[in-house]
Formats: C-alpha cells, structure tokens, sequence
C-alpha cells in the first residue's frame, strides 16, 4: 500500500491476492446511485446473484439444522452442488477477463496496477471474479490516489462506496477465509510433518 495512502482503511484487513479484475469509468448517473450495478454480462450478474442469494439464505439453514438434521445435510449437499456449478459458470466468465493480476484487497476497497491514470476522485465500475469460491462482484469505487509505478503503468487505490450489507459481509468472508488459508499455508511449511 502507498504511504500516502497509509490513513486510509486502517481498520479493516487487508490481503495480497491474484484476482480477475475489470475497471471502467462510472457515469455521473451511475456514480450518484445507490442501486446495484449490473453488467452487461448475463453470466457474470448470474454468478453475482447465486452468491448473494447463497449469503442470504444462510440463516435460514441454521434455523433448518436446530430442527432436522438430515433435511439440513441435504441442502448442505445441494448447496455444494450449487457451487461447483458455479465455479463453471466462473470458468466461462473468467475467459472474458484479462490475465487475472496481483491486488490489494480490504473491505474497504482494492488498489491495483493499470495500464490508464485515473485521477482521485473518479468513480469507477469495479468488476472482481475471486476465486476458487467463483466470487463474482461489481461494486462503486472512488479513486483516492494514483501514482507513475513503471513505463505504462500506475498504481491505483481506490475506496468501494454504496456496497449492500451482503456484498461487505461477502467480501469480508472471502478476505477472512484467504487470510486462513495462507496462516496454514505458513504453518505447514514451517513445520512440515516428518514421515
């Protein structure tokens, strides 16, 4: 992260991560809102829906479990199901995107390398596909730096603005469970197991 940028989003984790990633300048009308943005990709607002609908019926799952077990388990396994179709519909959205690309990522927002100057300030359409959990989302970010980085290049942090209380809780999930990943990650090749 920039020092410049070393005030900003203290409070929440961050993590450095290889993501699918699209950006595109947001209309004055597209930036004042507060709605949910969709792309003009069908399969990509499919995947984005799948996970919301997924986040939000989890209470409902829990209440389910309390009461039956066995019906719990088997939307459990439909659930995952579920999944792995639709880390197929990922498969196929990930082939329209560029090479996925090294980020920085919080709940607050991501900061990148670009090949076009964004000055702070500008609102940008954000498209992220993270996986393996084929987690697809289109959030509203605000620019808050952007800096020369290499011939071509610039380095861009930006702040998401507007995200739904299920868009925050996914993303804070997904950065939670990659932070757990890479601690067990670093505790095996710390202390790998002797044969």
């Amino acid at each position: 992260m920039s020092t410049l940028d070393e005030e900003d989003r203290r409070e929440y984790y961050r993590i450095e991560d290889t993501i699918a990633l699209e950006i595109s300048p947001l209309s004055a009308h597209d930036a004042a809102g507060k709605d949910v943005l969709q792309d003009a990709s069908p399969l990509f607002n499919l995947l984005s829906e799948l996970h919301l609908s997924e986040f939000e019926s989890q209470h409902l799952l829990r209440q389910v479990s309390e009461r039956d077990r066995t019906l719990a388990n088997y939307l459990k396994t439909l659930n995952k199901r579920i999944d792995l179709l639709g880390q197929v519909v990922a498969q196929t959205v990930l082939g329209k995107f560029g090479e996925p690309q090294r980020v920085t990522l919080s709940e607050g927002g991501i900061e990148f390398e670009h090949h076009l100057s964004y000055p702070a300030g500008t609102h940008l359409a954000v498209k992220l596909l993270l996986m393996p959990q084929a987690l697809g989302l289109l959030l509203r970010a605000k620019v808050t730096h952007c800096e020369t980085r290499s011939f071509g290049t610039f380095e861009i942090g930006t702040e998401f603005e507007s995200l739904t209380d299920a868009q925050r809780q996914l993303l804070a999930r997904y950065i939670l469970q990659k932070q757990a990943l890479e601690r067990r990650q670093a505790r095996e090749q710390n202390d790998p197991v002797a044969d």
